[in-house]
């Protein structure tokens, strides 16, 4: 027979039902608080009662103070908020509820600065403290801060700074209200797309341009790509010195996420060995290894000593050929993110040795980018988001750039919801047939979440040209595939 819980002669409940019941306190007063935010004085007087017996600060509770402040007063708390949701395999018996308390505490603090947000204007205050509390709840998830938002750590895609967020498989972590919680390994990359959309009401809740015009206030601004959206939607509007902080602000992101990209881009190396040209006689490329192992017969077991008949180097030269990198990109208002993106991108294979990039920006109105393609700060500021959308005549830009087909690669990124849309798709099957490799892509986004028209995902698949999931770092893998 299964023992049950029961309540002693005193009639307390037995200690695991008690740390359950006040774990639960914390996570339904969590719940009221971002449905609604007027108190409900028995949950808040309950959580307190349990925030101060388990001994943490009481500032956990308060929606006015960020986790940052938080953390400052109590730097301990740092190293518990780090990881704090990734799941971990559990042991129903070994159960420690006291710990599990404790954790609900720290996740109710995060989880409602995060998504309480409120209404109203929003300052340039308020948003930094918001992106501050979003990177504590990326930490906690177990990524870099900005990584699951497309910020400073994102294009690398999501993922710990010590193993994977959530593997398949993985078990439970107990933060639950009613048991252990879910497996993460899905909902993580779910919730960038929600954080972004979080950030991004928030920025059009500000009076931007005012805080544009205030360099004290722009001084606040982090760098995101809901900003980037609304600074280059409006750059138009701008003048002065709002013009110079919006400047600024593109400039500290396009260069945030370059170095990010730069180290993918830069991870492999660049064309095969060429072993027909002999290895280059210098210090730096001496094969130690190799040299010790061809030379182990001239050892002298009397003298202790190894002698050296021959010297081995290593090869470094490579076979480059030149490569043609045409990128066009669909500009018009719901592919911000990938126009940020593939302009950076752009501009790093523009930096490698024999590689030839064009750049072709579209909406209804086709625009040839490829002067400013190895700056993408310049390229950003030369483009017109919005409008509606038109491949035929990106395709009248793009095309003549084919010169030698079998060297050449396309990559063409839109979610392809064009009014002439037979009239654009057999000029692309008539690129892929010319045997210059063509990659359609939904889009490019830290997220890697993305629509694309299911008439053209459909006609790819069966051209053998399937669209491209809208992660960055699948795009990244391709072009260097193909390129070295």
């Amino acid at each position: 027979m299964t023992h049950q819980p029961h309540a002693d002669d005193h009639g307390a409940p037995p200690l695991g039902d008690a740390q359950d019941n006040r774990r639960q306190v914390l996570y339904w007063r969590l719940l009221a608080r971002l449905f609604d935010p007027e108190e409900q004085a028995a949950l808040e007087s309950a959580s307190l009662a349990v925030v101060e017996d388990i001994g943490l600060p009481t500032a956990l509770l308060d929606p006015g103070a960020s986790v940052d402040s938080v953390v400052q007063r109590h730097p301990d708390l740092a190293a518990e908020f780090e990881g704090l949701m990734v799941p971990e395999p559990e042991d129903e018996e070994a159960r420690d509820r006291a710990a599990e308390v404790r954790r609900a505490a720290l996740v109710s603090k995060v989880l409602l600065n995060v998504f309480a947000t409120g209404s109203g204007n929003v300052s340039a205050e308020q948003l930094a403290r918001w992106q501050s509390d979003a990177d504590w709840l990326e930490r906690a998830l177990g990524c870099r801060p900005g990584e699951l938002r497309g910020g400073r750590g994102a294009a690398g895609g999501p993922g710990r700074s010590g193993g994977g967020v959530g593997p398949a498989g993985a078990g439970p972590a107990g933060t639950g209200v009613g048991g252990p919680a879910p497996d993460l390994s899905r909902l993580v990359p779910a919730i960038g797309p929600e954080l972004g959309s979080i950030e991004a009401g928030l920025v059009k809740r500000m009076h931007l341009r005012e805080v544009l015009a205030d360099p004290a206030l722009a001084a606040r601004l982090t760098p995101s790509m809901s900003l980037m959206e609304q600074l280059l939607r409006d750059k138009e509007n701008l003048s002065g010195v709002a013009l110079a902080n919006a400047k600024a602000l593109i400039r500290r992101y396009v260069d945030e996420v370059t170095e990010v990209l730069r180290t993918q881009v830069e991870k492999s190396t660049v064309g095969e060995l060429d072993r027909s040209v002999p290895p280059k006689r210098v210090f730096r490329n001496l094969d130690i290894d190799r040299t010790i192992w061809k030379n182990l017969t001239n050892w002298s077991p009397e003298e202790e000593r190894l002698y050296v008949d021959r010297l081995y180097y290593r090869h470094t030269s490579r076979r480059t050929t030149p490569q043609r990198l045409v990128v066009v990109v669909d500009q018009s208002g719901s592919m911000v993110d990938s126009m940020v993106n593939c302009t950076i991108l752009a501009s790093i294979f523009a930096g490698l040795p024999k590689v030839d990039v064009h750049l072709v920006a579209y909406d209804t109105q086709a625009l040839d980018l490829t002067p400013w393609a190895h700056d993408p700060f310049e390229t950003l500021l030369r483009t017109k988001l919005g409008g509606g959308t038109d491949g035929t005549v990106a395709m009248a830009l793009a095309q003549p750039k084919i010169a030698e087909p079998r060297n050449t690669v396309v990559v063409w990124i839109s979610d392809f919801y064009e009014w002439r849309h037979q009239e654009l798709f057999d000029s692309m099957a008539a690129v892929h047939r010319s045997g210059a490799k063509f990659i359609p892509v939904g889009s490019v986004t830290s997220s890697g979440r993305g629509s694309v028209n299911p008439w053209f995902r459909e006609r790819f698949k069966d051209l053998g040209t399937p669209v491209l999931s809208g992660h960055i770092k699948k795009l990244v893998h391709e072009l260097k595939t193909f390129l070295t």
